[in-house]
């Protein structure tokens, strides 16, 4: 079957309603939703029962950029600043010099064991040396895994943040592919400048978007969402064009507009979670699409002696050296070694091969794909199982809700309390944005002459005021109280 403009509706909605009805019942036999994302795209392509022929690497990569700006965005606009200000430098380590030891690691292992060379070879450890973000935060929080001390947010932050070395790496050791004449010295320019700019107009970018959404009045709570759609894209594109790094620009600006005050926040929280599930169907179900099963077969046997390496050493040995220097609990680095997980940004990256027109492109793309699939499969169903076997997993009775889920959760379970405001009050007429209220903390409805107001970033504090307040455990009153000043 061809898409065309008269069935792509028909087909795109029908996949989509497929595979949100298979992914809800998923997790009852230990699959990860995502891998029924992508088994769905492959039964639906050109090779299955489907029928569907797509075979265009730019749309696919095209797609999967978009769809790794929501996906990225999201997570960063979830990241608790206070939870990953403790593993900052860890987690730095991890997303630079983790990816960095693993893709070489890979890298000259595939060298030794195939007929690559050594460039092609370091471009295929390139492309696999992350952890993918959409399958990290979408197991760790369907599975609602809870963890030791600060791992979790080690993991998200790794995860989140080491997209952006894979992509330079994968960019830098394509050009050399390209042009075997150049020496591996001179793509350092090019990684700096990247790095470099990505972080600092991603942080700009931040703090212009928090500016823009909390003094521009559109009258509907609606169209803040998508203010801020226009914002992440303006900071992908307007960082990628002056040659910095558009994935490391969006995350910082998440995480810096994720840690503000911000007009209807929980309007734009909440959008931006459905939408990363959205990208991230539509991500799988693309891939899945583009990849032809038949194809990959002759390389089952190279792709399964990658995949492990990568997941046995070349993932543990970049986790230990890159913290080598940092106090930390052996099962804990043994833990994160183990949610390695790659999914579906390095097939996105294996598209660029493709496209440059790369002789083994062909063959990377297939065993990339290969060890996405097996990655999933293996660690992604044990993530549980191996948390409570190294002994990193809390205990039922102390999971305790986030700030995060506090937002997001349609019927918290934190603690709960009244406060009456004051005619003297410090909050009189004050916007509920201009207070720096706790973000461990929410203001759920206001009683208000008898009358009750769910509120938002805008409303203002009135005297006489009751604030009905939730928070995920009782000291975080202390920091309401101080800053209600009563």
């Amino acid at each position: 079957m061809d898409i065309t403009i008269e069935n792509i509706v028909l087909i795109g909605s029908l996949l989509l309603f497929i595979s949100i009805i298979i992914g809800k019942t998923s997790y009852k036999f230990g699959v990860p939703t995502l891998l029924l994302f992508l088994a769905i795209g492959m039964l639906a392509g050109s090779e299955g029962i489907g029928g569907i022929n797509f075979d265009n690497p730019r749309i696919a990569q095209f797609i999967g950029i978009v769809s790794l700006n929501f996906i990225l965005f999201s997570g960063g606009l979830d990241t608790n600043w206070k939870a990953v200000k403790p593993i900052l430098k860890e987690g730095i380590a991890l997303s630079t010099l983790g990816v960095l030891f693993t893709a070489v690691s890979i890298g000259i292992f595939v060298w030794a064991v195939t007929n690559f060379t050594i460039y092609e070879s370091l471009l295929l450890g390139s492309i696999v040396s992350s952890t993918d973000a959409a399958a990290v935060f979408s197991i760790l929080r369907s599975k609602s895994i809870a963890l030791k001390t600060n791992l979790r947010p080690t993991l998200e932050l790794e995860s989140g943040s080491n997209d952006p070395m894979a992509y330079v790496l994968t960019i830098a050791f394509l050009t050399l592919v390209i042009n075997q004449d150049q020496s591996i010295t001179s793509v350092i320019p090019m990684f700096l400048q990247q790095m470099i700019f990505g972080g600092i107009l991603g942080f700009v970018f931040g703090i212009f978007s928090k500016f823009v959404i909390n003094k521009i009045k559109l009258g509907f709570e609606g169209l803040y969402p998508v203010l801020v759609i226009s914002l992440m894209f303006i900071t992908f594109s307007a960082t990628d064009f002056v040659g910095g790094n558009g994935f490391l620009a969006i995350y910082i600006c998440a995480v810096y507009l994720g840690n503000q005050e911000l007009i209807h926040k929980r309007t734009i929280l909440k959008m931006f979670d459905g939408l990363a599930w959205l990208m991230q169907i539509v991500l799988f179900l693309t891939l899945g699409l583009l990849v032809f099963p038949s194809q990959i077969i002759p390389y089952l046997g190279v792709g399964l002696l990658i995949s492990l390496f990568l997941i046995f050493i070349a993932r543990p040995v970049g986790v230990f050296l890159s913290l080598i220097f940092f106090k930390m609990k052996l099962r804990r680095r043994f833990y994160i070694s183990w949610v390695g997980l790659r999914g579906a940004v390095p097939i996105v990256f294996a598209t660029y091969p493709l496209l440059a027109g790369v002789e083994k492109a062909n063959i990377i793309f297939n065993i990339v794909f290969f060890i996405s699939v097996t990655s999933v499969l293996l660690q992604g169903t044990t993530l549980s199982i191996v948390a409570k076997w190294l002994n990193v997993a809390l205990p039922e009775q102390e999971k305790k809700l986030t700030a995060t889920d506090l937002l997001l959760n349609e019927d918290p379970k934190g603690e709960m309390r009244e406060i009456l405001i004051s005619s003297d009050a410090f909050a009189v007429d004050k916007k509920i944005v201009e207070l720096g209220f706790p973000k461990s903390a929410i203001i759920a409805m206001i009683i208000r002459d008898n009358s009750y107001i769910t509120p938002n970033g805008t409303t203002e504090i009135k005297a006489h005021d009751t604030l009905i307040v939730l928070a995920d455990r009782p000291n975080i009153f202390e920091e309401v109280y101080k800053t209600l000043k009563i």
